[in-house]
């Protein structure tokens, strides 16, 4: 297990603070990250690049250097108003308008898909749509997804992943001026609730235009190794964006999440809040969390988090924020890392008033994750997540 708890608060005139556990990370500008849509412009990779070091690249050697099927993957869109599906060719302008692959297993799956699916939104009373996703087998696959929303829309977009899997995909997400994806009844989650020997490499890239805002949610319970790795550009004068995630890691596991928030215009505001167990043997979190602040970007407001509570011997979470600023100007940013287990007040309260150790555990790691459960806004949703999360306790190992 690797535990590490480190809280900073940066206040205007500060500068780069970058830092983790393990080994020294090599300070190098998250804004000088090569992109490009081609395969081929990526290096092959060794694993001990910055992006890869911490993820198991034998396991994922085909999504990485293999052709890729790239026909479309089955999915299943609900019916709303104001919301069209549809699948849409690869010099669509669509296609490309959030960002573009920052690593190889994202670039070869850019270079194989043969068709984008994708999401419009269009109406400006709350819509909630879920995209359902199944993959048939477990052949190596790439995916392309472009979910966009135009001005002054609103709505929940829910990309429901289940079945076998063996996935390499980019996901797009462009807020239009005025567009809203956060709120209370309004969000963006992708949910991994794969099959136990999956593999699922996901790149999700979003732009935030003015007044514009966005709620993300990554939730991770299912497959064998899942790693998603959203970024967001806060392009617009006064956009925002949420950040939010859960994971649950089973022996064996491997669940991983780098994020990156990169504040380009002035008075943008950006909240990350990643919240994660571990329990049994060799169970593994990595969480890798990147904010920029450019130097146009001033008056900005950021903050990012990672929490993790490791519930059992032979786990390990690998926790590691980093904060770039390159203006003076700024309202305020910082970040906040902790990993531990139990919190033993908390316990002794619960079992002081007749409450069973395990049942005690059960409550405390409940209390834990339900925080951004209850955020998605969904009902329907929330009831669902929490029935997995309480299918996960009921496996806690005694420590």
């Amino acid at each position: 297990m690797t535990s590490a708890i480190d809280t900073d608060r940066v206040v205007p005139g500060a500068t780069e603070h970058a830092h983790g556990p393990g080994s020294p990370v090599p300070v190098q500008s998250r804004a000088e990250r090569f992109a490009s849509a081609v395969h081929a412009d990526f290096p092959e990779v060794t694993g001990r690049e910055l992006e890869w070091r911490l993820t198991p690249v034998a396991s994922v050697r085909d999504l990485l250097d293999d052709a890729l099927d790239g026909s479309a993957l089955p999915v299943e869109v609900t019916d709303a108003p104001g919301v069209t599906s549809e699948w849409i060719a690869r010099d669509d302008p669509r296609v490309g308008s959030a960002g573009l692959a920052e690593e190889r297993a994202a670039a070869n799956a850019w270079s194989s898909f043969e068709k984008a699916h994708a999401v419009t939104l269009t109406s400006e009373t709350p819509v909630e749509v879920t995209i359902r996703r199944a993959s048939p087998d477990a052949a190596p696959r790439a995916a392309h997804t472009v979910i966009t929303a135009r001005p002054n829309s609103r709505g929940l977009v829910i990309i429901d992943n289940s079945g076998p899997a063996r996935l390499s995909e980019n996901v797009e997400i462009v807020v239009e001026s005025g567009a809203q994806l956060t709120g209370a009844d309004i969000t963006v989650v992708s949910l991994q609730e794969w099959d136990d020997d999956a593999v699922h490499l996901s790149s999700q890239f979003a732009r935030v235009d003015r007044d514009a805002s966005l709620k993300h949610v990554v939730v991770s319970l299912g497959g064998s190794l899942v790693r998603v790795n959203p970024s967001t550009r806060l392009a617009g004068e006064g956009a925002a964006g949420e950040l939010l995630g859960l994971y649950f890691a089973d022996a064996g596991q491997h669940l991983e999440q780098q994020v990156f928030v990169h504040h380009i215009a002035p008075r943008t505001v950006s909240r990350v809040n990643y919240k994660g167990a571990l329990n049994g043997a060799k169970a593994r979190t990595v969480w890798v969390g990147d904010v920029l602040i450019g130097r146009d970007a001033t008056g900005t407001d950021s903050y990012e988090q990672n929490r993790n509570l490791v519930l059992s011997d032979g786990a390990r979470a690998d926790s590691i924020p980093n904060l770039e600023i390159e203006t003076g100007d700024i309202a305020g940013a910082g970040h906040a890392s902790a990993t531990g287990r139990f919190d033993d007040e908390q316990l002794f309260y619960l079992r002081s008033r007749g409450v069973p150790e395990p049942e005690a555990r059960r409550l405390v790691v409940h209390g834990f994750l339900v925080e951004v459960v209850q955020k998605i806004g969904n009902a329907a949703l929330q009831e669902r997540l929490l029935a997995a999360i309480e299918a996960e306790l009921a496996q806690i190992e005694v420590i």
